[in-house]
């Protein structure tokens, strides 16, 4: 990967819009490109099925109660009916932009154009421009117009994060113009950040600063695009109003600071300041998005591109919580990661973000859809003989369906790009492209087969150069046109062939692939291994995966099945230097298999590619031990999981507090409370109260863990007082429960009169 980006400290805001920043590679429109026979095509088609399955009018009944209006059915459940209404209204609208563009499909294109009709219906009827799904919306917006603003990360004034939530109509507007060129999409996009601009004009820049504490998605770049879309300079003084300084300032000094911060508020934010740079040529800011960047990808990711542990940046030095965690890679961070990468690459033409966008798309957000019944995927846990949780589409209604159903659309928008009049050819995905008078068709069976043709259909000869990545994990790519073999010219990270091209011509590249074994970034000895680009992984058994279908309830997202023990799960017994010599070849393309491991049933077990594994447990990353660090280290292995087993056996319920998600599927309430992080792990403390809702399910102990403060609190649940604590030394209380708590109860948590409670990071209850 690229070397650090140095920063310049910010510069002072101006709304004087210099020269943009200059694209120096343009990606073609996604109606240009449709995709052929291949793994990414299925999974579209799979997409509009989903898409079908949905009901316009469920997702549409927010935005109609808010305007007044009669709702034609009632809301959709889950995260659609407890707090965060309207949501996956505008990634719909996205996804369907996207489909249509990408497809041309008729069905979509009437479903688009209806779900618009009734929105602007929403919309005429108000008279304020304001179009969302936010529940108790008017009072909400109402108060922070005002300037009574009560913020924090997963809240505003009461809500669930309200401007995250009515970001993604914004964006699902926006892209009905852009993508789908719907005119009355533009109209209310525009009407909509007017509404937005007059509910700050009487905030100082302070309050909308104190605001922005509350995930607020990307809304910076929004209005940027409305300020490019309309030529208005006052939709950019909105977009860095709505730059948060908090995150933006350590970035352009080239400090890392991310430990322990919710992913996937961040990113879209950072994709904002991306965006903002172009528009005004702001090189500090473009360098601090670049920056951000590396740090993600070369010190947070894991192999298949994805990052965060229960959906926070984990320690860059400690990559242990995240592969021993349920809840690995948020599949939206990866999707936001691909959208930055994106404008990252347009304005620096570095092949390296085109390795990264590569490895990502096909290991992570490939792999997040079940090929056969459909869904998405929130978490993609790395924890070795763990499984996955699928979405339904009448019962998930969670942020990674939102992005979930948007990326089948997009798959193709990145294969090919173009620097002035030479082709690109970026990833090997089969696909024709239509770009004027020429037509640019690849086919293969990539990865299977490590080879692309790629034909040229033209009206008239033309000379232009054909520029095919060399990707990073091949060395020895050969060219061919027409069958003869060409000294392709390796420049900017590409093989290069310029000619004057006839029509009918034929380009053939073969492209040899071989393993790699990498580290997780820490450098510990866990090893991941790829194909090409491909990571291949073990299936491991398909019992107890309890929920692999996820209901509609707040934690439904999560694979709360049994866990298998750790020590469980096979390792390997050698070295480094021969770490490779343990995968021999199986008899399919791409599998292997796997020798020399610690646990004699999992001897020759067979790694393939991990997109194909689905509704499986599996394992990605194998630890690495000697024999004798084995022998001295497995019984140590073994009491520690045996440890922590228990207690999750023991759990019916568990909170990690401070954490944006965890808090909110308990309903989590407070006053006068503050968290924060430390050595990556979150806690929350307060002077006065906060409280949780949680399942008993016969629970008989309440386990309090955090930091060991002296300071002593005072606990309740339901309606019984449970007295007054402090945490041990280990930095634990455990408090026995009286009989006869109903389920679910409220746990709550006070100080001692005038004090404030210890840092309080995990709150259990246990059987």
């Amino acid at each position: 990967m690229k070397k650090l980006l140095s920063v310049m400290v910010l510069a002072a805001c101006t709304l004087t819009v210099p020269a943009q920043l200059k694209q120096k590679i343009q990606t073609f429109p996604i109606s240009s490109v449709r995709l052929g026979d291949s793994q990414f095509y299925r999974y579209q088609q799979a997409d509009i099925n989903y898409l079908m399955g949905l009901n316009a009018d469920r997702l549409l009944a927010p935005y109609l109660k808010e305007a007044g209006l009669k709702p034609k059915a009632d809301n959709y459940t889950n995260w659609e009916n407890t707090g965060l209404d309207g949501h996956i209204g505008g990634h719909y609208l996205s996804a369907l932009a996207y489909m249509y563009a990408a497809t041309g499909n008729k069905e979509i294109e009437r479903r688009m154009d209806y779900y618009l009709s009734e929105l602007k219906r929403c919309q005429d009827a108000r008279t304020d421009g304001y179009l969302g799904g936010v529940s108790n919306g008017n009072k909400i917006w109402q108060e922070i117009a005002e300037g009574k603003i009560n913020a924090s990360s997963f809240g505003l004034n009461g809500g669930w994060v309200p401007l995250y939530n009515i970001h993604k109509i914004y964006a699902g507007l926006r892209d009905a113009w852009l993508i789908a060129g719907r005119e009355d999409a533009k109209l209310m996009l525009v009407k909509l950040t007017d509404w937005m601009i007059k509910e700050v004009s009487q905030l100082s820049d302070e309050q909308i600063q104190q605001m922005l504490r509350s995930e607020h998605g990307g809304l910076n770049e929004t209005f940027a695009d409305v300020a490019e879309i309309t030529g208005d300079k006052k939709y950019l003084k909105l977009a860095h109003q709505f730059s948060d300084q908090q995150m933006l300032q350590p970035l352009l000094k080239g400090e890392d600071n991310l430990t322990g911060k919710h992913a996937n508020t961040q990113i879209p934010k950072v994709i904002g300041y991306k965006r903002i740079a172009d528009l005004e040529g702001r090189a500090d800011w473009d360098r601090a998005a670049a920056f951000f960047w590396e740090v993600v990808i070369g010190q947070r990711s894991v192999s298949i591109g994805g990052n965060s542990m229960r959906e926070h940046f984990n320690p860059t030095n400690d990559f242990s919580g995240l592969l021993a965690s349920e809840q690995g890679p948020e599949s939206c961070n990866t999707y936001n990661m691909l959208r930055l990468t994106k404008m990252l690459y347009q304005t620096s033409a570095d092949k390296d973000y085109i390795d990264y966008y590569e490895r990502a798309l096909y290991n992570h957000i490939l792999s997040i859809v079940n090929p056969v019944q459909g869904g998405f995927v929130y978490f993609t846990p790395m924890r070795s003989g763990h499984y996955r949780v699928y979405s339904q589409p009448q019962t998930s209604m969670w942020c990674c369906v939102g992005t979930g159903i948007e990326n089948p659309a997009r798959y193709g928008e990145m294969i090919y790009a173009h620097e002035g009049n030479d082709l690109i050819v970026n990833l090997f995905i089969p696909s024709t492209l239509t770009w004027g008078d020429i037509t640019v068709k690849q086919e293969n069976r990539f990865p299977q087969q490590p080879s692309t043709d790629i034909s040229l259909s033209l009206k008239k000869a033309k000379k232009f150069a054909v520029k095919i990545r060399q990707p990073w994990w091949c060395n020895d790519m050969k060219v061919s046109v027409n069958g003869e073999p060409v000294t392709a010219k390796a420049e900017g990270g590409n093989l290069v062939v310029s000619r004057k091209w006839q029509d009918g011509d034929r380009l053939h590249v073969d492209m040899p692939m071989h393993l790699t074994a990498i580290t997780t970034p820490d450098g510990k000895p866990q090893y991941s291994f790829l194909y090409g680009p491909i990571v291949l992984a073990a299936k491991t058994g398909t019992e107890r995966q309890d929920g692999m279908y996820a209901d509609d309830s707040r934690g439904g997202h999560i694979a709360n099945g049994p866990q298998i023990p750790l020590n469980q799960m096979p390792a390997i017994i050698g070295d480094s230097a021969t770490l490779l010599s343990h995968l021999k070849p199986a008899n399919r393309p791409m599998h292997f298999r796997l020798t020399g491991v610690t646990l004699p049933q999992f001897e020759g077990m067979t790694l393939q590619p991990f997109y194909e594994l689905y509704e499986c447990r599996y394992q990605i990353y194998f630890p690495l031990y000697s024999e004798a660090q084995w022998n001295e280290q497995k019984q140590r292995l073994a009491a520690e999981e045996k440890a922590r087993m228990e207690l999750e056996q023991q759990t019916t319920d568990k909170v990690y507090c401070g954490e944006q998600q965890s808090e909110s599927d308990h309903f989590f309430s407070q006053q006068n409370s503050w968290n924060g992080a430390d050595g990556g792990i979150h806690w929350r403390r307060t002077r006065q109260a906060f409280s949780y809702q949680m399942k008993t399910d016969g629970a008989r102990t309440l386990r309090i863990k955090g930091f060991g403060d002296r300071e002593r609190f005072s606990v309740s649940i339901g309606d019984k007082q449970l007295g007054t604590h402090s945490l041990n030394r280990q930095g634990v209380a455990i408090i026995e429960l009286p009989e006869g708590i109903a389920s679910p109860a409220t746990v709550t948590i006070m100080p001692e009169q005038n004090r404030q409670t210890p840092r309080i990071s995990e709150i259990r209850l246990c059987k």
